[in-house]
Formats: C-alpha cells, structure tokens, sequence
C-alpha cells in the first residue's frame, strides 16, 4: 500500500528526530506494541465509531499496549499516538511502526531478517543460519523464525528486499523451468 506508506514516512521520520540515541529502540518497541492494539479490528471499528471521542480512543489503546519491558509508554510514544489519533491516521500507525524500526537498523547498521523453515529449528541451527547469513549480507542480522510448510526441506531467508532460497520446492521450481524451456 504506497498510500499507508507516504502517510506513514513523515511520522516516523519526525519521531526518528525526537528520539534520542540510547531510546530509538526501547521507542520502536513501544510504538509496535500500540501498532498491535491499533491493528485489532474491534479496536479499529471502536475508533473509527463516530460516537467515540478521540480522548477515548487513546485512553482505551494506552490502557491496552504493553511495552516489551512492561514499562509505561514513554512521553514519544504517547505523543505520536495522540497526534496519530487526532490527525484521523490509527490505520497508519503499524505502516509507521515499520517505517521507524527500519530507521532505527539503519542507523545502528542491523537489518531484520525473516529465516523461513519447513521445520521448526532450533536455537543452534538458528545461530548457524544467522551466522552465515550475516557473512553473506555483510550486516547484522535480527532474525525471527517462521515455520513454512510448504517449502518441503531447506530455508528461505528474507533481509529487506532480498531473498536467499534454498528451499527444495525453490529448486522443484527450478528444474521444472529447466524440463519446460
């Protein structure tokens, strides 16, 4: 969606600016939390209710957020919400989400990568493939773990916009290119 994505920019931009060094990702955290809370569509029918005032709005989403730490939202967080809220831009808020962890890796040279398995893998088989791809990429990685069936054997890796398949349905794919051409 370009048109979440242009809207999104400039918020998370100007709380790029506001964030210190040291906070930007404690920040990213808190402003996840409320993109999860803002993305529940019972929460989105409530505000988006022409009943509700967006005083209450806010009150509900930061009574239901929680920080990863457990913490209570910093005044950065709190303040994107309510300027978010009052601009009519709830549905933003996880496109923003997004937009501010990617400047946050960017500025302390991580990137976020999403490790694809047709297996759950563990902690060491983790560590391997982060290993590696770290070489790979050149960068550090964050990773998650996503458990794909459909990808019969192997990983997928996913950093940004690249992507390293060596999955066995990836070289099914292949050599049925191969048969066919």
């Amino acid at each position: 969606m370009a048109e979440l994505a242009t809207i999104a920019r400039p918020y998370a931009e100007a709380l790029m600016k506001a964030a210190a060094n040291g906070t930007a990702a404690t920040l990213a955290g808190e402003v996840r939390a409320l993109a999860d809370v803002a993305a529940n569509a019972q929460m989105r029918q409530f505000a988006d209710s022409p009943k509700i005032e967006p005083q209450q709005v806010f009150e509900l989403i930061t009574g239901v957020a929680r920080t990863p730490t457990g913490a209570p939202l910093s005044d950065a967080a709190r303040n994107l919400l309510r300027t978010v809220i009052d601009n009519g831009r709830l549905a933003a808020l996880p496109e923003i989400a997004s937009q501010f962890q990617a400047l946050v890796d960017a500025r302390s040279g991580v990137s976020q990568a999403t490790i694809e398995s047709a297996f759950p893998i563990d902690d060491a088989q983790v560590a391997a493939v982060k290993s590696a791809m770290e070489r790979r990429f050149g960068r550090r990685l964050e990773t998650s773990v996503v458990v794909v069936p459909e990808l019969i054997g192997g990983v997928r890796v996913v950093v940004g916009d690249e992507v390293l398949d060596t999955s066995i349905r990836a070289r099914l794919e292949q050599m049925k290119a191969a048969l066919t051409a």
